[in-house]
Formats: structure tokens, C-alpha cells, sequence
């Protein structure tokens, strides 16, 4: 009894300091700035949606403008190395060929890959391929930088999957792609949540990538237009934490709402 009440209160006392610095961020964008120039914490609290509406429509750094460029490069870089991945998971995990281990090793070793390491490398082919400066190169860029982990993820999934079920619908005379995708596709629903708002939320809170290659500031996404809030001759920290608390919401939703897949899936791809 003893020891879950100190486990409890640990925990509490862990969420609590981990929701502290959330607690700053909800206070100074909803305050004056002049409140909370001493402190978050300080009285006197007078609430308002100054700083909120002020990140929205900022004349230089519109982060309406940011958020649909997110969006929009969020979904297609999560829609599509979640199927491509899906593919090459089955393929991996349930076909037997030649150069299959040199393979998984060479995805492994991508694993490994800083990113500064393909600054240059990427700048230079998405300039040749003409994709420099548009949002269709920065999903293509993201879409090929999350496929090694969405793979190595969704063939540990598939393996966990009976193979009784493939040969029953061989037997029912599917071929390979057709048990796939009437068979294996759904099974794999819940693991496909779990890359999927992993990788969208990698994608979402992206600077990197992005600061490489979008220039033009109406194609620009929300994570590039937070330091244009910093303001010419002093920081407003109201409107810049105001862009943050904007800038996180959209994956605490989405997270929120595909909890529970995330977690039957993370389960699943651990058990075997």
C-alpha cells in the first residue's frame, strides 16, 4: 500500500512538473505582456485573446497562412510513406528473398542518419528535380526520411499477425496484393495510428527540413513564422508564446482523438 502511494505521488509530482512549463505558455499568451514581464505567475491576471488573435493575422508572420501550409504538408507527408512503408513492412516481414537481410540492415543504418548529414545532398536534387520551394518537395523529403522507422515499426506488427489467415485467402485463390490489402491492410489499423500520428507529429513540429527548403514566406509553415513574432527591437513574448500554444494544438488533437490506437498499436508491435 506503501509503495503505491509513493509511486503515486511520484507520478504526480513528474506531471506536474512537466505541465509547468505548458502552464507558462497558456499564461503569457493569454495576459498583457506587461504582466507577465516579472513573472507568469504574478498577480495581476486579466485574461484575454489580444496576443491569440495578433499571432493569427500578423502582418509578416500570418500563422493562418503557416497552419494550412502545415496542414497540407502534415497529411501528405503522413498518408504516404504510412502506405508505402505498409508494402514494404509485408514484404519484409513475410516474403523470403535474395539480399532481404543486407536490406533491413541498409534501413537500419538510415535509423542512424542525422539530418545535417542530407542538408546539402537534399538541397541540391530537390533544386535539379525542380521541387525546391514547394510544399510537394517537403513532403516528398519527409515522406522519404520517416520511411526506415515506419517500416522496421510495421514489420514487427506484421509478424505478430497469424499467417493462417494469408493462406486461407491463397487458398481462396487472392494473390499476394489482394490478401494485403482485404487481409493484412486491416489488421494493421491499429500499428497505422500509431506511425501515423508519430510521423505527423514529427512532421508538424518540423524546422529543419523546412528552413532547407521553403523560402517564399506565403509557403512557409508554422514552425518557420514563430521566430517572425519575435518583433523587431524587443521579444513580445505574449505573441510568441501565443504562436506556440496555436503551433501545438493541432497535434495534441490529434493525438487526443487516436489515443487509443496509438496505444493498441504500440502494444501490439511489442508483443509478439
Amino acid at each position: 500500500m506503501r509503495k503505491n502511494i509513493g509511486a503515486k505521488t511520484i507520478a504526480i509530482l513528474a506531471a506536474l512538473i512537466w505541465a509547468i512549463p505548458f502552464v507558462g505558455i497558456v499564461m503569457t499568451a493569454l495576459r498583457p505582456s506587461q504582466e507577465v514581464l516579472y513573472g507568469w505567475w504574478k498577480p495581476p491576471f486579466h485574461f484575454s485573446f489580444k496576443n491569440l488573435v495578433g499571432a493569427w493575422t500578423h502582418p509578416t508572420a500570418s500563422l493562418s497562412v503557416g497552419l494550412r501550409n502545415s496542414v497540407q504538408v502534415a497529411i501528405g507527408a503522413t498518408l504516404l510513406p504510412t502506405f508505402v512503408a505498409s508494402l514494404m513492412a509485408y514484404g519484409l516481414g513475410r516474403l523470403r528473398f535474395r539480399g532481404r537481410g543486407p536490406l533491413l540492415m541498409l534501413i537500419g543504418l538510415l535509423l542512424a542518419l542525422p539530418q545535417q548529414m542530407i542538408a546539402w545532398p537534399l538541397f541540391r536534387e530537390m533544386y535539379a528535380m525542380g521541387l525546391l520551394n514547394s510544399l510537394t518537395g517537403l513532403v516528398l523529403a519527409h515522406s522519404a526520411w520517416g520511411l526506415p522507422w515506419m517500416v522496421f515499426f510495421l514489420r514487427g506488427y506484421i509478424e505478430t499477425l497469424p499467417v493462417e489467415l494469408e493462406e486461407a485467402a491463397r487458398i481462396d485463390g487472392a494473390g499476394r496484393f489482394k490478401t494485403f490489402l482485404y487481409v493484412i491492410f486491416p489488421l494493421m489499423l491499429p500499428a497505422l495510428a500509431s506511425v501515423m500520428v508519430l510521423q505527423f507529429t514529427w512532421v508538424w513540429n518540423d524546422f529543419f527540413m523546412a528552413l532547407i527548403l521553403i523560402f517564399d514566406p506565403n509557403k512557409m509553415v508554422i514552425t518557420q513564422q514563430i521566430p517572425l513574432l519575435r518583433g523587431q527591437y524587443h521579444v513580445d513574448w505574449g505573441l510568441l508564446s501565443a504562436g506556440a500554444l496555436i503551433t501545438m494544438s493541432v497535434p495534441l488533437l490529434v493525438f487526443v482523438f487516436l489515443q487509443r490506437y496509438f496505444v493498441r498499436g504500440l502494444i501490439g508491435g511489442a508483443v509478439k
